[in-house]
């Protein structure tokens, strides 16, 4: 009897492997259709170089919104947005500060030729995020994750000697997101009510500058159909890879979303040297060899950990129900198991 009950536990416990790994597959691709769309972000707004940094800030805050209205309205969701408490739009206005200044500092850097920069910015991320942890949430970090930042802070300092200046491109991006995921952390709204709220915050002050521009014959919006559908463009193209990865981030384990996120960096830094023939000096090649190795290190450990992690849940959950399959005549109350422990 006993046999058989653990014949149907293992039986049991790998088709639930087999739905999850199921479920994960579209997950997956789900999550590498997100940082695919966003690795193409230098092709997309290379092609806005007609304006300035700052009015395709401004428009694609406009357009965002409008979009990220727009699928509220259709799934009937509007109205949640007047549930939003005092609280939560605060956090909606500090998140929305961040993204504002990582959006515009990103559309600077792809328009005036420093895509590699760009990139660099987001393969630091990761590691300016561990360093909060520690700065601002007292947290405790492993031997490899020091050893990981160590390599990040020595790959800032020789890019900055190879630059000639501090990296301030890609330094502003990685503090920049980072803040904008510290609040994503607190903040009580899923991904479409939250993008749609930080985006009111701010569309008042982009379509007050949108107006100033129009006043001025400057609003490049009107300057003809392609320019015009390029602006607008922003909207769907910044949201489209935002529901991707609300979906992803359901199916799939952190772990492999933890991976995926290189995809970004790597194809813009791809674009930066293939396409838009951007120099590439050999210390500059090795400031960003360190960010590798920093990132292989880090990942490395997060690997290392989710995976004792998840050893530690499983024996957890798997002791109780050998105990109940342990019971006699099967058991499996209270005092079944009590006498299981009992004749132990």
């Amino acid at each position: 009897m006993d046999l058989v009950r653990r014949q149907q536990k293992i039986g049991s416990g790998g088709n639930v492997r087999r739905v999850r790994a199921a479920r994960s597959v579209p997950g997956v691709a789900f999550g590498v259709g997100a940082y695919f769309s966003w690795g193409l972000f230098p092709a997309f707004f290379g092609l806005l170089a007609f304006a300035s940094a700052v009015e395709i800030l401004a428009q694609r805050i406009v357009w965002t919104v409008v979009a990220a209205l727009a699928v509220l309205a259709v799934a009937g969701r509007l109205r949640e947005l007047r549930e939003i408490d005092a609280r939560t739009w605060r956090l909606a206005a500090l998140a929305s500060v961040a993204i504002s200044i990582n959006w515009g500092v990103y559309v600077y850097g792809v328009t005036s030729g420093h895509v590699v920069e760009c990139a660099l910015g987001y393969f630091t991320n990761p590691l300016v995020t561990v360093a909060f942890g520690v700065l601002i949430f007292r947290e405790r970090l492993a031997a490899a994750q020091w050893v990981a930042l160590g390599l990040g802070a020595a790959a800032v300092v020789v890019l900055t000697v190879d630059y000639g200046r501090p990296p301030y491109i890609a330094l502003v991006l990685a503090v920049s997101f980072a803040l904008y995921g510290l609040v994503k952390k607190v903040i009580r709204l899923d991904a479409m009510r939250s993008l749609a709220a930080e985006g009111l915050v701010s569309a008042p002050f982009a379509l007050a500058f949108l107006v100033f521009l129009s006043v001025t014959g400057a609003n490049t919006l009107f300057d003809g159909p392609v320019e015009a559908g390029l602006l607008m463009a922003t909207g769907p193209v910044t949201l489209v890879p935002l529901l991707l990865f609300a979906v992803a981030a359901q199916r799939v384990p952190l772990s492999t979303m933890g991976l995926l996120q290189y995809l970004t960096p790597a194809m813009q830094m791809a674009w930066g040297v293939a396409v838009a023939h951007e120099p590439m000096p050999a210390s500059r090649w090795a400031g960003f060899a360190l960010i590798w190795i920093a990132l292989a290190v880090f990942s490395a450990d997060a690997l290392r950990r989710g995976r004792r992690a998840r050893r530690e849940l499983r024996s957890r959950t798997e002791a109780p129900a050998e105990s109940a399959a342990a019971a006699p005549d099967g058991d499996t109350t209270a005092s079944g198991q009590a006498a299981v422990r009992d004749s132990r």
